[in-house]
């Protein structure tokens, strides 16, 4: 099932220049700072709705087990959870992020939702990426307004986004330059039908030639020792867990450069599990094994890097507390936000848990939600960047003044 909010119709040229693996970026001045912090954000969208219950469970909970059944995390039994502190345990399908935590690398904001209450995947991904108070026909997201909103020629604006995927996620969308990339089955430049290709387009349309070199270039700087010399090959799409790896592998390639993006935004799909969802096992823990593989090439690939990036995975909404007839979980509400790197004040669930009895769910069905994502959102913005408050309620997430920035999230 795929979750994408529009399925875009381009042009030749405009998806040679705009989309995949073939955008080309400008000439990127390479540039030190006296400090020799060097901030990066890469946002990871998880579309469909994510369990956040299943995710990271409240196993000190003492209604916890009865409403989520037989996908409720247990301490326990053959594929334990893995314990974060006294009341909150990961999924056993991520022990990197697990090790993480235990390093004060990793954080979790637990019972947080944005804004949007009525459980459209749709709108709900719409509000979560566009950062608008409601859905509606966003064409620009917050992480683009962020980006643009930081002052003219910072080596960060210099470098402009990454958006990996095979279309540019809205989150990333707008004014501000975004080089687009995706691991795709496309031809290396070496190859001799790359070379016809250029050739043909250096004779008709030497403005598409450059962008599909330095496209192509790009590809192969973000593969890397993937490419077997003669086309490359993709390990699928964006909703499994080969996928996911690596797809955070070349984007990790391209941000670990001295000219490339700080600011990238990935999206993966296949969030939805109103059945058979499973919990230590299943289709839920198999794609938690591949964002928490994708946590884990983005710590090898950054390298030295690592230390002063900030990672944020977040989803549109919640699922139903109590399980479902077919063993999953319905559209819901409260859900985790799930914050690694080297930059991130780690080691803690960050929660003012509202508890799971029957009169403390939201509409007697939900983790109610007692964070906003978008405090979560514009406190790493004031972190790692210096964007101001006044910014990043009025241009960055617009008429969101009241949402205050959670602060100290980052070293």
């Amino acid at each position: 099932m795929s979750l994408l909010c529009e399925t875009p119709s381009l042009s030749r040229r405009a998806m040679l220049m705009t989309g995949g693996a073939l955008f080309a970026w400008a000439f990127l001045p390479r540039f030190a700072r006296a400090d020799n912090r060097d901030p990066r954000l890469i946002v990871i969208v998880l579309r469909g709705a994510l369990d956040g219950l299943s995710t990271v469970g409240p196993v000190g909970d003492p209604d916890y087990a009865g409403l989520h059944g037989d996908i409720a995390l247990s301490l326990s039994g053959a594929n334990p959870a893995l314990p974060l502190d006294g009341f909150f345990a990961v999924n056993p399908a991520m022990p990197v992020f697990a090790r993480l935590f235990k390093s004060g690398q990793a954080a979790v904001v637990h019972a947080a939702a944005t804004g949007y209450r009525d459980r459209s995947h749709f709108d709900g991904q719409d509000v979560l990426e566009s950062g608008l108070p409601g859905p509606g026909n966003a064409a620009t997201g917050w992480l683009n307004r962020a980006l643009a909103n930081l002052p003219a020629g910072d080596r960060i604006t210099k470098a402009g986004g990454l958006a990996v995927g095979p279309s540019t996620p809205l989150v990333i969308r707008g004014a501000a330059p975004v080089l687009g990339w995706a691991p795709q089955a496309l031809p290396t430049p070496g190859d001799a039908l790359a070379e016809r290709v250029l050739d043909l387009y250096n004779h008709r349309d030497p403005v598409l030639a450059a962008a599909l070199q330095k496209g192509l270039d790009a590809d192969r700087m973000a593969m890397g020792d993937q490419l077997d010399g003669k086309a490359m090959k993709p390990k699928g799409g964006l909703d499994n867990a080969a996928g996911m790896r690596q797809s955070a592998q070349g984007a990790a390639r391209l941000m670990a450069a001295d000219d490339g993006p700080r600011i990238a935004a990935l999206a993966f799909d296949g969030w939805d599990t109103h059945v058979n969802e499973g919990g230590a096992t299943g289709r839920l823990a198999n794609l938690l094994g591949g964002l928490d593989g994708a946590f884990e090439e983005f710590e090898q690939g950054l390298g030295a890097r690592w230390k002063d990036t900030a990672v944020v995975a977040i989803t549109e909404f919640g699922r139903t507390a109590r399980i479902n007839g077919t063993v999953g979980t319905d559209h819901g509400t409260g859900t985790v936000v799930l914050l690694a790197g080297g930059a991130i004040k780690g080691g803690r669930v960050i929660a003012d848990w509202p508890g799971l009895k029957p009169a403390q769910l939201y509409e007697q069905r939900d983790l109610a939600p007692t964070s906003d994502v978008r405090a979560v959102l514009k406190g790493l913005l004031a972190d790692q960047f210096g964007l101001s408050a006044a910014v990043l309620g009025d241009k960055v997430f617009p008429e969101s003044a009241t949402v205050k920035p959670m602060r100290d999230l980052v070293v």
